[in-house]
């Protein structure tokens, strides 16, 4: 683990309608569901009131790109929240590639019985969990932290 940033940290997954929030203990051996937060214009600080309440040192959010690797539309909402996410909680906040967290959580949702209906409340909980756990293995694996960070200055 030679490198590895000790603390909490959230991994946030950004939709349109929903906002997911997993987090992870301090030695980052396990990403957990928080809560999935309505869009709208409270989501910026209900997270960062979950991040102080976490004690969480880090967000980590996901960006979402095709598979090459290119911007989506939903890349640059992404982007936003993000900024507006660092302006508000004054925490560092980095970018880092979620390409297929959404299709890996619905992949385990329905491996555990889930119905694609009855996994709507929580797959944004889930695809939080699988970019917070992907970026936790990428910095243990490589000692540097996960993505790109994000700039506290308004734009």
């Amino acid at each position: 683990m030679s490198g590895f940033r000790r603390g909490a940290r959230l991994g946030i997954d950004v939709g349109k309608a929903r906002v997911g929030v997993a987090k992870c203990d301090p030695d980052g051996l396990l990403a957990t569901p928080v809560e999935t937060v309505p869009r709208d214009d409270a989501s910026v600080a209900r997270i960062a009131a979950l991040a102080e309440e976490h004690s969480a040192f880090e967000l980590l959010v996901g960006l979402p790109m095709n598979l090459r690797g290119d911007d989506t539309p939903s890349t640059r909402d992404a982007r936003d929240f993000a900024a507006a996410l660092a302006a508000a909680s004054r925490l560092p906040v980095r970018l880092v590639d979620e390409r297929l967290s959404t299709v890996s959580a619905h992949a385990a949702l329905r491996s555990s019985g889930r119905s694609q209906r009855s996994s709507r409340s929580i797959v944004d909980q889930v695809a939080a969990v699988v970019l917070l756990q992907q970026a936790l293995d990428v910095e243990k694996s490589t000692g540097r932290p996960p993505g790109t960070p994000v700039s506290q200055e308004p734009a």
